[in-house]
């Protein structure tokens, strides 16, 4: 009985199938135009939606949906990074400010390194030329307002050191400063040349800085008593205060290096409670690290709270400082497993708010953190948001982020999740003003030809964008085929649909 009942089951998969050829044959070439036309359309309009979504809130529309709705019902975890918090418009420009504030503005590096002792040992070790002549030429430019004035011309000294400062040759520099100091041996800009270029060790340095801050009280007190005399007496004293700046700030960044932090921190504070009206200098950044390595957080968090303000210009140092701190919080026990099984607590969340909003001012910092990309000497002049002010971050911060266990893995599993708050950031930022365009050719000129330049971060198009451009674009092939060739296009269809009933017969038992 088994063999009948098996073929009268078999007699029945024929019958199905007969039916489904029979179907088929009546079927015209108008049918198979119109299904694959409407197919085509309809594909066409789930791409066009994915991609105005994609565009508006930088996710796939299917892919969200899938995560949201259906994985919960197959049993999965949803591990969906925590939305971002809405910014009230006191933590942002607004759209004023945004529309005034210059794009690509290049600012003194308040970190920079030593010429003679650190630039040029690189350059005789390596053979390569760390500084740009762009990058020089700009220093030059700042040695001439900082240092001259109006009234050099009494002081031959002075007069020497004006053309000193304009000469290409650091050669012929460094002679022209002792030119200036056998005229006056109280030349402060004179020392601060030396200083700058010719010593090849920090000790050397700081040896003729503190010659430099002799001569340079000196010549500020002599200023101070009559500078109310003329316009040009002020701008004397204008003079005398940015060297007397300068010099005191040089100081403390030698003993920053040399190993005396505390002294360093001192003189710092200091230097800031005595010019207070200096900020644009950027002082503070140099307190920041230091702070830093002496590991005193609470002291950095004092310096930020007063520093990260809507009304200076940011700064990655700032940014990401104040993500390394709250980051030191969680960092140590944080896991990307157990945060997707529990979700984050409120302070993974200000953790991971503070990456965001690090990444999103200067994206560029942390393939340097995470040691994705080689660091190079940072140049004297960097710009705010480009690479070149990350690598001048990532090459005096970088110890600081490894000294706190857990934080570069917290900013490895978190960083990138800003690009999908912000996939067109040359059109709209979420916390800052949107991304300049023309920082890739700012940092070309500001960074060395051997270094390769980083440029934002190109969001990927999803999945989904694809998969639904390649059904709309293969749905539309066949309809163009159907209409070109209706007979032969008849014959495959019948012919795909008679090779599966065969396979169909084959799998049943």
């Amino acid at each position: 009985m088994w063999f009948l009942h098996e073929e009268c089951h078999y007699n029945e998969a024929e019958i199905g199938s007969l039916k489904v050829t029979v179907f088929l044959s009546t079927l015209t070439p108008k049918f198979y135009f119109a299904l694959t036309v409407t197919s085509s359309f309809i594909s066409g309009l789930i791409f066009v939606f994915e991609w105005w979504h994609f565009r508006k809130y930088g996710t796939s529309f299917i892919e969200q949906v899938s995560v949201s709705h259906l994985r919960p019902l197959i049993g999965g975890v949803e591990n969906s990074p925590p939305a971002p918090v809405a910014f009230s418009a006191n933590s942002g420009e607004n759209e004023t400010s945004r529309q005034n504030m210059p794009e690509c503005k290049v600012w003194r590096n308040p970190l920079n390194l030593f010429r003679g002792a650190e630039y040029s040992r690189y350059m005789w070790v390596t053979g390569k030329e760390p500084l740009t002549y762009y990058d020089m030429n700009l220093s030059a430019q700042d040695h001439q307002n900082f240092f001259t004035c109006d009234m050099d011309a009494l002081r031959p000294s002075d007069t020497v050191m004006q053309k000193a400062w304009r000469e290409r040759n650091p050669q012929a520099r460094i002679k022209a400063a002792y030119q200036a100091l056998e005229l006056n041996n109280d030349c402060a800009t004179a020392y601060v040349l030396l200083a700058e270029e010719e010593a090849t060790t920090i000790v050397d340095a700081e040896k003729y800085f503190k010659q430099a801050l002799k001569a340079g009280e000196t010549i500020y007190r002599k200023s101070q008593n009559c500078h109310s005399q003329s316009p040009q007496h002020e701008a004397q004293l204008r003079r005398d205060t940015n060297v007397l700046v300068y010099v005191k700030r040089r100081l403390a960044m030698c003993a920053r290096k040399l190993g005396r932090i505390r002294e360093a921190v001192k003189m710092m504070r200091d230097l800031m409670k005595e010019f207070p009206l200096l900020s644009m200098l950027n002082i503070h950044e140099n307190l920041l690290e230091a702070l830093l390595e002496l590991q005193a957080y609470a002291d950095v968090q004092a310096v930020l709270a007063k520093y990260d303000d809507i009304s200076l210009p940011k700064s990655a140092a700032i940014c990401y400082t104040a993500a390394l701190l709250k980051a030191r919080a969680v960092s140590e026990r944080f896991s990307p497993e157990t945060a997707s099984k529990r979700g984050l607590s409120t302070a993974e969340i200000n953790a991971v708010e503070a990456i965001h909003r690090a990444v999103e001012f200067n994206p560029h910092v942390p393939k340097y953190l995470l040691e994705m990309k080689s660091l190079v000497l940072p140049p004297e002049h960097i710009l705010k948001r480009g690479d070149s002010e990350a690598v001048a971050y990532a090459f005096f911060h970088l110890q600081h982020w490894k000294r706190i266990e857990g934080a570069l893995n917290l900013l490895h599993c978190t960083w990138e999740g800003t690009f999908r708050m912000i996939p067109y950031p040359l059109e709209k930022g979420h916390l800052f003003y949107p991304y300049p365009s023309c920082t890739e050719t700012a940092d070309r000129e500001l960074l060395p030809t051997f270094h390769e330049v980083s440029v934002y971060p190109q969001k990927e198009l999803p999945f989904f964008i694809h998969f639904t451009a390649g059904l709309c674009s293969f749905s539309a092939m066949l309809a163009l085929l159907t209409h070109q060739f209706p007979e032969l296009m008849v014959i495959f269809a019948k012919a795909v649909s008679f090779s599966r009933s065969q396979l169909e017969l084959k799998s049943k038992p």
